[in-house]
Parts: structure tokens; sequence; C-alpha cells
């Protein structure tokens, strides 16, 4: 996707700082943060929305989860808790179509979700 934000992040065709990377997810935090730690994690392959999720897809969404819980551990808020959250479409709330899971942490989340 030549248009798509997060693609030109994951192929570092745009500079952004990356807390993480390994052969099929980058991670960076959110610039406009909803909580003290806001972290985007994305797959590098563009997957427009969780509905495009495809059955071949089941173990990078699976490490999507994985990194999450690595990160929180890494950066010390595993035990106190975190959110973690991926929207669909506009009224799911999604901004950027290309997947990506929201870690939020650093302060005691509410529900609903604000």
């Amino acid at each position: 996707m030549n248009d798509c934000l997060f693609c030109k992040i994951a192929n570092k065709e745009m500079a952004t700082d990356l807390i993480y990377e390994d052969d099929v997810l980058v991670a960076f935090h959110d610039i406009s943060p909803k909580a003290p730690t806001h972290i985007l994690i994305i797959p590098k392959k563009h997957i427009a929305t969780p509905n495009d999720i495809e059955e071949e897809d089941c173990q990078l969404i699976g490490k999507l989860m994985l990194t999450a819980r690595k990160l929180a551990a890494d950066l010390g808020f595993c035990e106190k808790g975190y959110r973690l959250v991926m929207n669909c479409n506009t009224q799911g709330g999604q901004a950027v179509y290309h997947i990506h899971l929201h870690l939020l942490a650093g302060r005691q989340m509410s529900w609903p979700p604000g």
C-alpha cells in the first residue's frame, strides 16, 4: 500500500523511533497517547482492518499478543496491568487502515474506555 502511513513506518520509509522490531512486527509510541504509556504494535504485512484477517494470519495475530505481553514485562507494568485494544472501521474508532494493537498502561483504566 503506497499511501499507508503504517506501511511506510514498517518499511522505514518514514522516520519513527521504533521501540521494538522483529521480522514481522514493529512497535512505537502513539503520537496522540491516551495513557502515560501508549504503544502501537503493527504487523509489517498490510492488513487493513480486523475484518481482513485471514486464517493464514493466525500466527501473526498471536505474535501481536505475545509481543504486547513482552513489552509490558520489559517496561515493568505487566503485573500492575494494561489494556490491549484493536479498533475496526470508523464506528469502532479505527483511524489508520492498517491493523494495529494499542498497548495502554500507566494509569487506572476505566470502562467504558475513555
